[in-house]
């Protein structure tokens, strides 16, 4: 009889073992799964979930191209102050007959600097990009143009997710641009 009740107490606590390991194993995937739903429940009721890039375009200067020279650069300061990232794809303008090179400028050793083209430029969530002569920039064709320091050049900056915006930069003379 004894065997029988120790043998009946072993069987019923290797099932009690099982059960406990098979609710643990359950439980454990419930509460992740639980946990990450509260997370991204409150991520979306804070608006930041989806929430679309938001592009601005300031400050654009060209600067005056000195005679002979066949390109000249132009600033922009490209800000997203939206939830999501967004590209610069092209930019285009009707008074720059030979194009705009997007262009990213890199040091060499000895302090020279070399410009390398580039397809586009990401302009994360929450940041500014403030082109620059030691960064990114807009390369034009200025072999025909006769601008004057105060003119406004037109131009249409094609983003991913904002579209066109449509945009002036205003011509300097080399030395007075800020790119602060």
């Amino acid at each position: 009889m004894r065997s029988l009740v120790t043998r009946a107490v072993s069987v019923l606590g290797g099932d009690r073992r099982r059960l406990t390991d098979a609710a643990l194993a359950v439980l454990v995937p419930v509460a992740a799964c639980s946990m990450a739903l509260a997370f991204l429940t409150t991520w979306v009721r804070t608006g930041e979930a989806g929430s679309p890039a938001h592009v601005a375009v300031t400050e654009g200067q060209l600067l005056l191209p000195s005679a002979g020279v066949p390109e000249t650069a132009v600033f922009f300061r490209i800000g997203n102050d939206g939830g999501s990232a967004d590209r610069l794809l092209s930019v285009s303008s009707p008074d720059v007959p030979g194009g705009v090179t997007l262009s990213r400028h890199r040091m060499t050793g000895g302090g020279a600097a070399h410009r390398e083209t580039i397809d586009s430029v990401a302009i994360r969530e929450g940041t500014t990009l403030a082109m620059s002569p030691d960064g990114v920039d807009l390369t034009v064709s200025a072999a025909t143009a006769r601008w004057r320091p105060g003119d406004l050049v037109p131009f249409t900056l094609d983003f991913r997710r904002g579209g066109r915006i449509e945009v002036f930069a205003v011509v300097v003379r080399p030395g007075t641009a800020s790119f602060s």
